[in-house]
């Protein structure tokens, strides 16, 4: 692969114009593509396989009345007063009647008719029906509902939406994070190379591949339903990649400068050696994301797909657009320095603080090793305690309509509102409609956990019902999910057995609480195979036991305490305020797969740049614990800005209002933060030094048997070395071959 990528290089940056027109064509066509499809975010949801899908798809194909999706309007009096006054009354009626006549609207149900009043008569919604999905429902919506509420709130009501149809309706301008995150990228990359050129050429690139990976989201959300968290964790993900991977080749480019290389030679052997270790890297992460489709939840497959395409297209700008603009900038990447311009050359690098440090650990690996391990473990431990869950209104900002509704609700009609079940009774087999329905609801009424049991509503065919459920808990009560798992493996079987009907549980709780379960049970499988996978992979790149193994633990550990991290944060309460929380949430459920899979493919970057090194000089002088000391100090500098880099881009996403950003970007940030200075820093140089020279132990018979991949271009380079490397000639017949 070395000798590849070192021959791409050459020809980059000698058709430079060439590959330079391509990636801009690439990405004015993406962006024209993307303008004319017009594609937007979906809030479709599927789970197939699961109890509430199942009942999803059964209203839809017999009563489809009941599919559609609703919006509730909650009225208030300032003073506590009754909503039954003729005021107020006339008020409310007349916003409903305007209402019911607006587009899409199928049915408006008015709270005195239906008894949809607190106890108290402070407090009432409304339920506005649409005759179609959630996704479906037109943006002109909700312009509809609130210039119809200002006759109630002319009269000194408060209105307040929410319900399935609002969501997802974001009402606030979101703060720019990714504009943010890149400004602190920018910072980080003059620091660490005092370069304005350098770091430009960086910025760009990045930029390109991240913008292709955006739009190229944007033209399949045409085609696809795909959410809103795709364009998300595409963003997120391309441009932190992609500035790092072009920082690693950036580096060892201007090192090799540095070094006395003309600049085309230089380029080809950044490509050939830092290029190598960001496609085994980037490939990593791809697979990493690829593989959750193997959860079975089509949500989490096109996160996965969309960052995944994302990432590659930061690889492919890496190995062909930075070269083709390093041969543009020639000699002058150096240009428009800050202080003295840092090359990162052994010279610089020699008596710097990571070579101070690098030596601390290595001299006293064992120590170092149980320190690095055990603070690891102590920031895992509130992850024992992780309750999987999801965000709703509850968790949204108080300024938001959605939250101001949730609020009032739970106080007018109980916690257990916000958190509504729906029974779908399939009636085809049952030998009477009215005593299984009847036999259900004294059934359900009876459970402890039940508040309310509504009226069930029939089909025109009479072969499906739907009885209505509310909660005595909230919506993220452990209570609850208990509830759900006691309905269908209790209530239900013995209803269904004296009735012959069959009944299934579902609703947006049911849901929810359906997702987590999915997930639970789906997150072993994947990450065995990721790990599996990347084990393999390590044990052929490094020729090695002890790497793969250490490799998986370390990463293991990062993850592990970030999920800690983010427990104690989001689900215990802790800093809830700095990270603009206004109440403790559970861990949004698909969270942690969706966090191994970036992570796991992201702590890969970390791990082969340095092993890389640390391999490199081994082979060269055979000074295993030196080996650890040189590797870790020419690469500790890349590596804090990388990091760096990677923090400041998501942890910016906490600025975001929505919560389940916010969780992503605190549990990406600590991870990429503790894997780049705990895991990185001190457990992998002390394990590297404690092992020794064993831990470069392979058999001999497996050595002979596995493929010879070589990613840092160990082999090119003494290739390159027995042919003179000062010899342009040379290097140029090289790269034709």
């Amino acid at each position: 692969m070395s000798t590849l990528l070192y021959r791409l290089a050459h020809w980059c940056v000698r058709r430079r114009r060439i590959v330079l027109a391509a990636w801009l064509t690439a990405l004015i066509g993406a962006v024209a593509l993307a303008v004319v499809a017009d594609g937007e975010a979906s809030s479709a949801f599927e789970m197939p396989g699961t109890e509430s899908q199942a009942a999803a798809d059964l209203l839809a194909d017999r009563f489809p009345s009941e599919s559609g999706s609703t919006a509730r309007i909650v009225f208030t009096t300032s003073d506590g007063s009754s909503l039954d006054e003729p005021l107020y009354a006339e008020a409310i009626g007349t916003m409903l009647e305007d209402l019911a006549q607006r587009p899409g609207v199928a049915e408006v149900a008015d709270p005195f008719e239906s008894g949809s009043i607190s106890a108290d008569a402070s407090i009432a919604y409304a339920d506005v029906t649409y005759a179609m999905p959630v996704e479906e429902v037109p943006l002109s919506a909700f312009d509809d509902m609130e210039s119809a509420a200002l006759v109630a709130e002319d009269v000194g009501l408060g209105v307040e939406f929410g319900g399935e149809v609002w969501a997802d309706h974001a009402e606030e301008a979101e703060v720019p994070a990714e504009l943010i995150g890149l400004g602190f990228a920018v910072i980080v990359l003059l620091l660490s190379f005092r370069s304005v050129v350098a770091m430009g050429l960086t910025i760009s690139t990045a930029l390109i591949g991240t913008g292709i990976g955006l739009f190229g989201v944007s033209i399949a959300s045409a085609f696809f339903d795909l959410t809103q968290m795709v364009s998300v964790l595409a963003m997120m993900l391309g441009l932190a990649v992609g500035i790092d991977y072009e920082l690693f080749i950036v580096t060892r480019h201007r090192q090799n400068l540095a070094e006395g290389y003309d600049v085309e030679e230089a380029a080809a052997r950044a490509n050939a050696t830092a290029g190598g270790a960001v496609v085994f890297a980037g490939l990593t992460v791809v697979i990493a994301m690829s593989g959750l489709a193997l959860v079975g939840i089509p949500i989490l497959t096109q996160m996965g797909l969309g960052a995944a395409g994302a990432v590659l297209a930061a690889v492919m700008i890496a190995v062909t657009l930075v070269p083709a603009l390093f041969g543009f900038a020639g000699h002058k990447i150096d240009r428009l320095t800050i202080g003295r311009a840092r090359t990162g050359s052994a010279t610089e690098a020699r008596d710097s603080l990571s070579a101070r440090w690098a030596r601390r650990v290595t001299a006293r690996p064992a120590r170092s090793l149980a320190i690095g391990v055990g603070l690891m473990l102590l920031l895992s431990a509130p992850m024992l305690s992780m309750r999987l869950g999801t965000s709703d209104d509850g968790t949204k900002p108080e300024s938001t309509t959605q939250r101001r509704a949730y609020d009032l609700l739970a106080d007018g009609f109980g916690p257990g509102f916000n958190a509504p079940l729906t029974a779908v009774v399939d009636l085809t087999d049952a030998a009477d409609a009215d005593s299984t329905l009847a036999a259900f609801s004294a059934a359900a009424e009876q459970h402890p956990g039940i508040y309310a049991v509504g009226d069930p509503s029939v089909s025109a065919a009479g072969d499906t019902a739907v009885v209505p459920l509310v909660p005595r808990t909230g919506p993220t009560a452990e209570e609850t999910s208990d509830l759900v798992h006691d309905l269908r493996h209790d209530v239900v079987s013995d209803v269904e057995d004296s009735t012959g009907s069959e009944i299934l549980i579902a609703g947006s709780t049911a849901a929810n609480i359906d997702l987590a379960d999915k997930v639970g049970s789906a997150l072993p499988r994947f990450m065995g195979i990721v790990i599996g996978l990347t084990l393999i992979l390590l044990l052929v790149v490094f020729r090695s036991f002890v790497v793969p193994i250490k490799a998986a633990i370390g990463i293991l550990l990062s993850i592990s305490a970030s999920l800690g991290v983010a427990v104690a944060i989001f689900q215990w309460g802790w800093l809830n305020e700095v990270i603009g929380l206004d109440e403790p949430m559970p861990i949004v459920s698909f969270i942690p797969v969706v966090m191994f899979a970036v992570l796991f493919g992201l702590s890969m970057d970390y791990e082969v740049f340095i092993l890389s090194r640390i391999r490199e000089d081994f082979v060269r002088t055979g000074d295993a614990r030196g080996s650890v000391v040189s590797g870790l100090t020419s690469s500790a500098r890349v590596i804090t800005a990388a990091a760096l880099i990677m923090i400041s881009v998501f942890a910016s996403f906490v600025l975001m209002n929505d919560p389940v950003e916010k969780l992503l970007a605190v549990g990406f940030s600590t991870a990429i933060f503790l894997d780049a200075t705990v895991v990185r820093m001190v457990i992998v140089p002390a394990t590297m030094a404690l092992f020794d020279r064993r831990a470069w132990w392979l058999p001999g018979w497996l050595d002979r048997v596995l493929p010879n991949v070589d990613v840092e271009g160990e082999h090119l380079m003494e290739q390159l070395e027995r042919a003179d490397p000062t010899a342009d000639a040379t290097h140029r017949e090289l790269a034709k071959r």
